[in-house]
C-alpha cells in the first residue's frame, strides 16, 4: 500500500488588500503580488476547518473515513492546546481520530506529505487530511512595507488515502537552524515570554515600523539562502528519484515572490521545464502556497499528466524539502 494525494482544496478569506494601497508599482511588479486575501477575526483553525468542510463538499469524499488529522501551521489557535484536535471536534468526526499539528512554514507542505505517507504505508492511517493555514498578515504591521506586501492568508485541505503504486518518493530535507533569526517573530514564545517582555515598537533603516511580537524578515538573506540550496535540492532529489528534467512534467515549488522565483527556476537549469510561478492575487500564503499552486495547475491542465511533479518548500526555519509526487490521480 502506498500513500497518493485524492483532493485538493482551498480557502481564502473574503477580505482582500490591495498593494497599490501599500507599496509603489515598481515593487508591486517585481515581486508579482498585486493583492492578498487577509483575514479579519479568523484564526487559523477557522480557515483549516472551512477549507475541509470544502474538500468534502466539491469532492465526494465521506469525512467519517477520516483516521488522521495533520495541521501544518504556526499560528495555532492557542498556545495549548493543539488545534487539529478541535478541528476533529468542529469536523464531527469520530474519537478515534489521531491529531497532531506541525509547526513548520514554506517547506511544511513536502514535510507533512512525509508524515502522511509514512503512516499510510506503514499500515497506522488509511486516509489522512491534511491541512495547512497561514494567518501571517496578523502578526505583520501595516506599515512593514518591505514584508506584508508578499504575505496573505488562507488554509488549504488534502485528501491522501492508499493506492497500488508509488505516488510520493524521493523525498529528500534539509535544515540551517544557524540562520534561524532571518525570518522571526522574536518574542512571545517560551524563550521570551509575553509577561516578561513589554511589547516594543521601532522603524528599520528602510522607515518599516514593527514591533518585537511581529514578523521580522531579512529578505535579501531569504533570497541568498534559496539560490544557495534549492538548486542543490533539485539535483538531489533528482538523483534519488533517478530521473532528469526532461522527465519532469511540472515543478511547482513554495511560492515566495515572482522575482524570486524567475532566477531560481533560471539557476536550477528548469527553464525548459513548465513550473509555476503565480500568486498575484493570494501572495505567499507560506505551507499553503505549495497545495494552493497544485489546485491552479491542475484546473487549468487537469491531472492526467501531472506524473512525474517535483515539489519543493524553503523558508523559514531555514528549513527545506522537496519530493517527486504522480498527481495523475487528483479528482
Amino acid at each position: 500500500m502506498f500513500a497518493k494525494i485524492k483532493a485538493i482544496a482551498s480557502y481564502l478569506p473574503a477580505q482582500i488588500e490591495n498593494n497599490s494601497e501599500i507599496v509603489e508599482a515598481r515593487f508591486i511588479k517585481k515581486i508579482g503580488v498585486k493583492s492578498r486575501h487577509i483575514v479579519t477575526n479568523e484564526s487559523a483553525g477557522d480557515l483549516a476547518l472551512k477549507a475541509a468542510e470544502k474538500l468534502f463538499g466539491e469532492y465526494d469524499i465521506d469525512r467519517n473515513e477520516t483516521d488522521f488529522i495533520l495541521l501544518c501551521t504556526q499560528h495555532p489557535d492557542y498556545q495549548m492546546p493543539h488545534t487539529s484536535a478541535q478541528i476533529q471536534d468542529r469536523l464531527g468526526l469520530k474519537k478515534s481520530v489521531g491529531t497532531l499539528d506541525i509547526a513548520l512554514g514554506c517547506s511544511g507542505y513536502v514535510y507533512g506529505l512525509a508524515v502522511a505517507k509514512s503512516f499510510i504505508e506503514a499500515g497506522l492511517a488509511k486516509k489522512i487530511l491534511f491541512l495547512t493555514s497561514s494567518v501571517y498578515t496578523k502578526y505583520i504591521n501595516v506599515k512593514d512595507t518591505s514584508t506584508r506586501p508578499l504575505f496573505g492568508d488562507g488554509a488549504t485541505a488534502t485528501w491522501l488515502e492508499g493506492g497500488e503504486s508509488e505516488s510520493l518518493k524521493a523525498f529528500v530535507f534539509g535544515s540551517d537552524g544557524s540562520r534561524f533569526d532571518k525570518l522571526i517573530i522574536p518574542v512571545g514564545g517560551s524563550k521570551f515570554p509575553p509577561r516578561d517582555n513589554p511589547e516594543v515598537f521601532s522603524t528599520d533603516e528602510n522607515k518599516n515600523y514593527r514591533s518585537n511580537y511581529e514578523v521580522f524578515m531579512d529578505g535579501m538573506a531569504i533570497t541568498y539562502f534559496t539560490l544557495r540550496e534549492i538548486p542543490k535540492l533539485v539535483d538531489d532529489v533528482l538523483s534519488a528519484a533517478n530521473l532528469t528534467r526532461a522527465d519532469l512534467d511540472y515543478c511547482i515549488f513554495h511560492q515566495a515572490n515572482k522575482f524570486m522565483m524567475t532566477y531560481l527556476r533560471d539557476k536550477a537549469g528548469l527553464n525548459e521545464v513548465p513550473f509555476h510561478n503565480d500568486i498575484s492575487e493570494t501572495g505567499n500564503i507560506v505551507s499553503g502556497s505549495v497545495p494552493l499552486a497544485i489546485e491552479q495547475v491542475v484546473k487549468n491542465i487537469g491531472a492526467a499528466n501531472l506524473k512525474n511533479v517535483m515539489l519543493a518548500g524553503f523558508g523559514v526555519g531555514l528549513s527545506w524539502a522537496g519530493c517527486i509526487a504522480n498527481l495523475s490521480d487528483i479528482l
